[in-house]
Formats: C-alpha cells, sequence, structure tokens
C-alpha cells in the first residue's frame, strides 16, 4: 500500500502537464473497468502509445480500476442487459453484429457492455475533475509539502541523494 502511495506521489509530482495525467487516468478507467481482452483496448493501448499521456499514471490507475471493476460487475451487468435487450437499439445492434468489426468486438457481452458504456460515460467527468485536482494539489498542497521539516530532512539525506541518482532524477 505504501508503494501504491509513492507511485502516485511520483505521478502526481511528474514535470508533465495536468492534462498529461488526466488524459492517462480516462485511458486507464475504460481499460481497467473493461474486460481486458476486447477489441477496444487495442484501441486504448494504441490511443496512449500515440498521444503525450503519462505513461505512469495510465498503469497506475488501470490497475486501482481494474480492483474497482470487479466490485461493479454487477452493476455493469444489468447496465449491459439493458442496453442490449432495448427495443429502440435492437436495429443498431444488428446492424454492427453484421460487420466484422461488430463479431469481433464481442460487444453482445452484457458485461463489456454495461462496464464499456459507464467507462464511456465516466470518462469526460473524469477528465475535468483529474486536471482540476492535480492542478490544485500541485499549486496548494505541495508546496506545503515541500516546506515540512520532515521532508528537507529526507531531501537532504545521502539514501534520498542515492535514490535520485539510480531513478535517473538527479
Amino acid at each position: 500500500m505504501l508503494g501504491l502511495l509513492i507511485k502516485l506521489l511520483k505521478v502526481l509530482n511528474a514535470e508533465g502537464s495536468a492534462a498529461q495525467v488526466a488524459a492517462a487516468i480516462c485511458f486507464a478507467a475504460v481499460l481497467g473497468l473493461t474486460p481486458l481482452l476486447s477489441l477496444h483496448n487495442v484501441l486504448v493501448l494504441l490511443l496512449v502509445l500515440l498521444l503525450r499521456v503519462n505513461l505512469s499514471a495510465f498503469i497506475l490507475f488501470s490497475a486501482l480500476f481494474a480492483g474497482v471493476a470487479y466490485m461493479l460487475d454487477p452493476l455493469f451487468h444489468r447496465l449491459g442487459q439493458s442496453l442490449l435487450q432495448a427495443e429502440a437499439l435492437r436495429g443498431t445492434w444488428t446492424a454492427f453484429y453484421n460487420t466484422a468489426v461488430g463479431r469481433l468486438s464481442n460487444f453482445n457481452n452484457t458485461l463489456l457492455m454495461g462496464s464499456l458504456a459507464f467507462a464511456l460515460a465516466l470518462a469526460a467527468p473524469l477528465y475535468f475533475v483529474a486536471v482540476a485536482g492535480v492542478g490544485r494539489y500541485r499549486s496548494k498542497l505541495l508546496p506545503r509539502v515541500e516546506k515540512l521539516q520532515l521532508v528537507r530532512v529526507l531531501k537532504a539525506s545521502r539514501l534520498y541523494r542515492a535514490y535520485l541518482a539510480h531513478s535517473g532524477g538527479g
């Protein structure tokens, strides 16, 4: 748990922009909340590699969202079932299933459909909350933490300098 907290703090203190961290969190939500072996996750991984997002944040938050997904699976199943059984969408699902991509996507799996719909609905609000949260952390909380006597003592230690030299930060 302490290691996870340290990784989170490293991500928040990284030099990348808050938007890069927020985008990584949104992509991680889609990857982590949905079943891993899905066609849309190939697209997510491709976008993560092509766009400038914080990879550390993506990996960390993917693991966090994957843990949350197990608790939300019953909700995802019910949501997916209601979407797939909606009479108004029946023609759309039939047309999509009759394409090669539709059959490969496995969208007719209730868990996949529900979790993907949830993740996509969550992505936009999550982006703005994450940008604001990272910005607020960096502007308000980080300067206070840096002023703490314990932090100054730790940063002055040989162990910290050795860590910086080993991690490439110094």
